[in-house]
């Protein structure tokens, strides 16, 4: 799978009704066989068995997760949000509440909108927890350990598709350890995915913030973006969601202090942009300033200096940076080569520090 040719597009939705005009249901379904026919008697195919058992495992499912499922309504979007605990928290995207700090919160099983207050956002993961109100009758969703997973596992997705509120679709796991990054939004820059997991479960706009589950009826991921082809759209089959033990670590911290205080991601200490060249093509880096004391201003990094490579991964873009960075630890080692103002080369090691929560 060539990545590199799609876009990845964060898929809150506009907050504005959807007309659906037609659709596509055609499929197989497993486990059926077709005997062969007696050689003289004309026999039309059997039906494909019906596979009961799954069904029901579905239905269970279903009727489990989707009372923790919640419709996030802000002034400009909506998107979807899963209820964490009995005291109103609710775990959803940083894309979907954007520069938001109040909320419409509404249950996929119906009811009335209750209103909610941002508690955090942390944009560089793309998770944020908002608290409802009032919390009463609120269902607390089960989340699983992500690290568990298996690709070929079969997923659902559960949210509020283009509003439809309480929408599930159907999938499985289809890679695992993904870094991905999305399209920049309110509220936040881009936001880069350590270990994302790949899903066919369909993820359209409104899914953002809502549940992926297992068959035992445990979340396990956070569906957050979809690829783009620029060409064709989005990209059928190929949907990314934030790991429940990454999700879950987030929102613990976010609870107890009202803001993340150990994201576990590396950073060099700069603020950057991407360098072009005259003709405009990416060729690296920018720095533009250098937090006093930080791995890169001990490495002797300057604003000015252009990142061209780390450890030998060419690094064009600010969003290529990021998904270097974001497979490192803070503490680690990291061997940068920069390009200085007066065109000259050099490559200096930097100890990396710690992403800051904002």
């Amino acid at each position: 799978m060539q990545l590199s040719r799609k876009a990845l597009r964060t898929i809150a939705a506009p907050a504005v009704a959807a007309l659906v005009a037609g659709g596509c249901a055609s499929g197989s379904t497993p486990g059926g066989t077709t005997p062969a026919a007696a050689p003289t008697a004309r026999t039309a195919a059997p039906s494909p068995a019906r596979p009961i058992e799954l069904e029901s495992i579905y239905e269970q499912v279903i009727k489990k997760v989707l009372p923790s499922i919640v419709q996030i309504t802000t002034g400009q979007a909506l998107g979807s949000g899963i209820v964490y605990d009995t005291r109103g928290h609710i775990l959803t995207n940083a894309h979907v509440v954007g520069a938001a700090t109040q909320f419409q919160v509404t249950l996929a099983t119906g009811g009335r909108p209750r209103r909610a207050r941002l508690v955090s956002s942390y944009p560089p993961g793309d998770l944020a927890i908002i608290q409802v109100e009032n919390a009463a009758d609120l269902t607390p969703a089960t989340f699983g350990r992500s690290a568990d997973l298996k690709v070929g596992q079969i997923v659902l997705a559960m949210g509020n598709p283009l509003g439809f509120s309480g929408s599930v679709t159907q999938g499985i796991v289809s890679a695992l350890g993904r870094t991905v990054t999305g399209e920049r939004h309110a509220g936040g820059g881009a936001a880069t995915i350590a270990n994302a997991i790949q899903t066919s479960a369909p993820i359209n706009p409104g899914n953002s913030g809502g549940a992926l589950v297992d068959l035992s009826g445990q979340v396990i991921g956070i569906p957050t973006l979809a690829a783009v082809d620029p060409n064709q759209g989005t990209a059928p089959g190929l949907g990314f969601a934030i790991p429940s033990d990454t999700a879950t670590d987030i929102a613990r911290q976010i609870i107890r202090y009202g803001r993340v205080v150990n994201s576990h991601r590396a950073a060099l200490g700069v603020r950057v942009g991407t360098a072009v060249d005259a003709d405009g093509n990416p060729i690296g880096v920018a720095v533009g300033s250098v937090a006093p004391g930080g791995g890169a201003d001990r490495a002797g990094i300057r604003p000015g200096d252009v990142i061209v490579k780390i450890d030998g991964t060419p690094t064009p873009t600010a969003s290529a940076l990021a998904q270097v960075l974001v497979k490192r630890r803070p503490g680690d080692k990291a061997r940068v080569e920069v390009m200085r103002p007066n065109g000259t080369k050099s490559t200096v090691t930097v100890v990396l520090s710690e992403l800051p929560a904002g």
